[in-house]
């Protein structure tokens, strides 16, 4: 499939695998020898709490299970509960490139796009509020779900690499809920670790070698759409 990518959006390789909990530690003990921690996070684990959006249709996961090449989502999260840095964010999907366009906004504007008080958001100075405000008109966007998990994360300078690694995913009974802290259940029984690595023009060939696992193949993992169908 062809595709034209956006020309003021930038775009990285981005490639996932489910991990064991072993293997999330032995990749932590060798990441810790040459990558650095989340610098807003240090060596310890954090919380990150997403508001999904979708349309009425269920666009946005119909697309990522039919594994469409060009696909975007809109979301609403915070870490750590910290409800002062909140952002708006739109991700985008080109194959295996991906790209992301953020806006700050705040608890409160946050609680009126999940009562349906959207007017606002047209007059925004922010383009990516005024674009959640076209599409929420234009293909009845809503809050979907709630995605809650823990992550630890790295980067690596050359290349600008950043290496996740996600677990304990859970998903709130209802959008409402999104500054709730307790509202959520398990999304998956399985209980899932996806490592996530992201990079821009090339991945150095010393993270290759740090983050392989043996019999660990790419996987395509969505938490949204876990959670989506737990929700169903």
């Amino acid at each position: 499939m062809l595709f034209e990518t956006p020309k003021n959006t930038k775009l990285r390789h981005e490639w996932k695998h489910l991990i064991t909990p072993a293997d999330r530690e032995a990749v932590i003990r060798r990441l810790s020898v040459i990558a650095k921690p989340d610098p807003n996070y240090g060596n310890e684990p954090y919380h990150i709490r997403s508001l999904y959006f979708d349309n009425c249709y269920d666009k946005a996961l119909t697309e990522r299970i039919n594994g469409v090449q060009v696909r975007e989502k809109f979301r609403i999260r915070y870490y750590n509960g910290n409800t002062d840095y909140i952002v708006l964010e739109k991700k985008s999907k080109y194959n295996t490139l991906c790209g992301k366009k953020s806006a700050r906004i705040t608890k409160e504007q946050c609680q009126r796009i999940i009562d349906g008080e959207i007017e606002w958001l047209k007059d925004s100075e922010k383009p990516l509020c005024r674009e959640l405000y076209a599409k929420m008109r234009s293909e009845l966007l809503r809050p979907r779900v709630i995605v809650d998990y823990t992550r630890r994360a790295f980067v690596y300078k050359p290349g600008n690499v950043r290496v996740t690694l996600d677990y304990d995913i859970r998903t709130g009974l209802s959008v409402t809920h999104m500054f709730n802290p307790v509202t959520t259940i398990p999304a998956d029984i399985r209980k899932p670790i996806i490592m996530e690595v992201k990079y821009d023009a090339f991945c150095p060939s010393i993270i290759r070698d740090l983050v392989h696992l043996s019999d660990r193949r790419t996987s395509s993992y969505s938490k949204y759409t876990s959670c989506r169908l737990t929700n169903y």
